[in-house]
């Protein structure tokens, strides 16, 4: 089988940028490469495995001959462009919300759910952030003790909110150093020495839309019972990257904090760093710029029957988005799925 023509929509973006490098660092096996943006970004030059591209505006045309898109463009974006993609033969690998809980559409977590691949019809959704680095961890836990209730506090950097949200966090931090006045724009509060309990709007039930994603997309992932109890808060924390999550889970089945850290020990995409006694546990500094979800505060819950506490974090530029849509790329090639 020839080797897949790629597209990269949204390129400029910071998602977009991390795939581009995600793709090179795993040698993804592609016939031909371009990079698609909107209009404004349209023109910039990219340097990639020692040639030079120019960024294309993306039209519906851009996609003839485009065998598979990673795509961070937004959900607006993937909307309008998804039946064009489809229409021309290709696979759309989606980091957006846009299509993440409609029914024919899998949600994938590479590593985690690879056989929903197989049911794809062109469109493939990439969870959100904080649902990612969660489900590395949950899964094996799942497997050998079954989620019986979830509870999940995130603690998530500015970088899932984008470039913009990173500089504002540079320039409050700054004009409060400064004592100066300075506007927010980006969050309803100053995220600058703050802890901000929203993202996203709320919805009718009090959570907000973060919230809600994690609730869903994991009874998706993990295939679920739609009635099993999973309750999130979501927080916006002043990191510039790297998102963290408190987890507390109950098990239909007793599992000791030892169990738990020997199957995560063993787990794909996860990295375990428990010695509280001397301090090592980790933290986003650990994280950022490289591939595992890292746990630790693996502990025997208190609230719970059959319950463990834990502690994850991940950089949610990677796992949280380009590295697993890239993942889900190298899967979809090796399986012969486009």
């Amino acid at each position: 089988m020839k080797k897949p023509n790629i597209a990269i929509l949204g390129a400029t973006g910071v998602v977009g940028r991390e795939i581009t490098k995600i793709t090179d660092e795993l040698k993804i096996d592609f016939g031909e490469i371009k990079f698609l943006s909107s209009a404004k970004s349209a023109g910039t030059k990219y340097d990639f495995q020692g040639r030079t591209y120019i960024v294309e505006e993306a039209k519906p045309e851009s996609f003839d001959n485009v065998n598979i898109v990673l795509a961070s463009a937004g959900a607006s974006t993937s909307q309008k462009f998804a039946p064009e993609i489809v229409k021309r033969g290709g696979v759309l690998i989606d980091n957006s919300s846009a299509f993440r809980m409609e029914k024919d559409v899998p949600l994938v977590i590479a590593g985690v759910n690879d056989s929903d691949l197989k049911s794809h019809k062109g469109i493939i959704a990439n969870p959100n952030c904080s649902t990612s680095q969660l489900m590395l961890v949950l899964k094996p836990l799942h497997d050998k003790a079954k989620i019986k209730r979830l509870i999940v506090s995130t603690y998530q950097a500015v970088s899932g909110a984008g470039l913009a949200a990173i500089n504002e966090l540079s320039e409050n931090t700054k004009a409060s150093l400064a004592k100066q006045e300075f506007q927010n724009k980006c969050f309803k509060k100053p995220i600058a020495f703050n802890v901000i309990p929203q993202i996203d709007v709320f919805c009718e039930n009090g959570y907000a839309k973060e919230e809600m994603k994690v609730v869903n997309e994991t009874k998706k992932i993990l295939h679920l019972p739609e009635d099993l109890p999973i309750s999130c808060t979501a927080a916006r924390v002043p990191v510039f990257n790297g998102h963290s999550e408190a987890v507390d889970i109950e098990f239909e089945k007793s599992i000791s904090p030892d169990e738990v850290r020997e199957i995560l020990k063993n787990a794909y995409g996860v990295k375990v760093i428990d010695n509280p006694e001397n301090y090592e546990y980790p933290t986003t500094c650990d994280a950022s710029g490289v591939n595992p979800v890292f746990a630790g505060r693996i502990r025997k819950n208190l609230a719970f029957e059959n319950g463990i506490s834990l502690w994850c974090v991940a950089d949610n530029l990677r796992i949280g988005a380009a590295l697993n849509t890239v993942r889900i790329c190298q899967k979809v090639i090796e399986w012969h799925l486009y």
